[in-house]
C-alpha cells in the first residue's frame, strides 16, 4: 500500500498531478469526489475535470462518510483518488451547506484519521494548502484555514509520500 497526500493552492494542478499518477499506476482506478454542485460556475469547474477522467475509472460521489467510502473502495491492486479533502471539510463545516443532520466534523476527521493506515491499496488524497495567504476576515473563514492546516498536517504524519504542487510542478516534501 502507499499513500500519498498531494498539497497546493487553487488551480495550482494538484488534481490533474494525481490524475497522472493513477494513470501511470496501471491498477484499477476508482475516484472519489467530495464536491456537490452549489452554483453554475462551480458545476462548470465540475464538468472540466469529468472531461479530462479516462472512461474506465469507477466514479463514486460522495461529500461525506468519506472514511467509510474509503473502507469501501480501497482494496489490494486498486488505486483511489480522493479529491477533494478540503471540499469534503468545507461541506462538513459549512452551515449553509447541505449535509445530512449525523455529518459531525470532529466524527468525520477521527474516521478518516483512525481508517486511513488501515487501508489497503494505493491512496491519492488531494487537498488545498490553504495557510499561505493572509488571516481572513470572518469567524468561519478562519475556523475553515484552521482546521484545513490541522488536518493537512494530521494526514501527512500518517501517510508514505506529500508531494506540494506549484504551478503543476511537483515538489517531494516526504517520501
Amino acid at each position: 500500500m502507499a499513500t500519498h497526500l498531494i498539497l497546493g493552492g487553487a488551480r495550482s494542478g494538484k488534481s490533474a498531478y494525481a490524475e497522472q499518477l493513477a494513470s501511470s499506476c496501471e491498477l484499477a482506478v476508482t475516484y472519489i469526489a467530495t464536491a456537490q454542485v452549489y452554483d453554475d460556475e462551480f458545476a462548470k469547474r465540475i464538468a472540466h475535470h469529468k472531461a479530462r477522467r479516462p472512461s474506465n475509472w469507477n466514479i463514486i460521489e460522495a461529500p461525506f462518510h468519506l472514511a467509510e467510502t474509503l473502507t469501501t473502495h480501497a482494496k489490494e491492486n486498486t488505486c483511489v483518488i480522493v479529491d477533494c479533502l478540503t471540499l469534503w471539510l468545507a461541506q462538513c463545516v459549512c452551515p449553509d451547506c447541505e449535509s445530512p443532520e449525523s455529518v459531525s466534523w470532529d466524527k468525520e476527521r477521527a474516521a478518516l484519521l483512525t481508517v486511513l493506515p488501515k487501508l489497503k491499496g494505493t491512496i491519492l488524497l488531494v487537498s488545498n494548502e490553504v495557510g499561505m495567504g493572509i488571516v481572513p476576515l470572518g469567524e468561519i473563514n478562519r475556523e475553515f484555514q484552521d482546521a484545513q492546516g490541522r488536518l493537512n498536517q494530521a494526514i501527512a504524519q500518517l501517510v508514505d509520500e506529500v508531494s506540494f504542487i506549484a504551478a503543476g510542478l511537483p515538489l517531494k516534501l516526504k517520501g
